[in-house]
């Protein structure tokens, strides 16, 4: 075979290949399990388990909404935690998100904070009214508080911090704000739900003893050894690209999420769905 056949085949086979492999990257999902383990976990509370969904971004994809569900179903989760960009600002489609919600309220319930992207929306308050509907609890810098047999432990929540649309105040500042006036008491196991993972030094600082994230999308495009390339508000290589994070007592969980936004595609970085399993030691 001459040269000129050699790059033609190449060209071909990548021709072919590329797309399956952005298929396969960007449609089929990866689940990422974590167990945490602490004494303040109520012994009634060992084995309660938490299904993490972050920037679904209202994801078109009937493979990948098909193979959620049923994974979530099958864990059989106490909880169902969504960390915001439910929908996506360039592309809503408030149907498809409460789509998802319909059929995951069937499996538990579910608990839901704002991103960036409902921040960017026009018709914000009827996505929550739809939402409400379908009776998931809207955590806007709100606390609540999860029973088991008398024991409980705390879900906390905050806006993300565009949604006071605040312009001339930094981020930093409104989450600060945000963290320290929602009321909750402090002394129980505290789980926190929150857009932004940037902001993990604010959550160390106020003793949340677990705190569920996304916003990155695991860096969009990772490189092996390296990790994810770029995330909005961390810029080039962040250091909160994608799984577990721990500073004293507090554990930070940053979910790659599921959809996709300004980039369409995801490399060496699948949709992820995040368990988390609490254990009392």
């Amino acid at each position: 075979m001459n040269r000129k056949k050699i790059i033609l085949v190449c060209i071909i086979l990548l021709g072919v290949l590329v797309p399956i492999y952005l298929y396969f990257e960007n449609n089929f999902l990866k689940v990422s399990n974590y167990i945490i383990v602490s004494h303040k976990i109520p012994k009634e509370f060992d084995g309660f388990k938490i299904i993490q969904i972050s920037d679904y971004h209202n994801e078109l994809s009937s493979k990948l909404n098909r193979d959620l569900v049923v994974q979530i179903k099958n864990e059989k989760p106490d909880i169902i935690t969504i960390t915001g960009d439910l929908i996506d600002s360039r592309k809503t489609n408030i149907e498809v998100a409460i789509d998802l919600v319909k059929k995951l309220k069937k499996i538990a319930s579910i608990y839901y904070v704002t991103g960036n992207h409902e921040a960017q929306i026009s018709n914000y308050d009827e996505l929550i009214d739809k939402l409400r509907k379908q009776d998931v609890i809207i955590l806007d810098d709100k606390g609540y508080v999860l029973e088991r047999k008398n024991n409980k432990i705390n879900i906390v929540g905050i806006d993300d911090p565009q949604m006071t649309h605040e312009y001339y105040v930094d981020d930093s500042t409104i989450i600060g704000g945000k963290l320290k006036n929602i009321d909750y008491d402090e002394k129980l196991y505290s789980i926190l739900l929150s857009h932004r993972p940037e902001m993990f030094d604010f959550y160390v600082k106020n003793n949340f003893d677990l705190v569920l994230t996304g916003h990155t999308h695991g860096g969009q495009i990772s490189l092996p050894f390296i990790g994810g390339v770029i995330a909005p508000n961390q810029g080039l290589f962040p250091k909160y690209d994608n799984g577990l994070f721990k500073d004293k007592n507090t554990n930070m969980i940053v979910s790659s999420g599921i959809g996709n936004s300004l980039l369409p595609f995801r490399i060496n970085n699948r949709p992820e769905l995040v368990i988390v399993t609490l254990k009392s030691n």
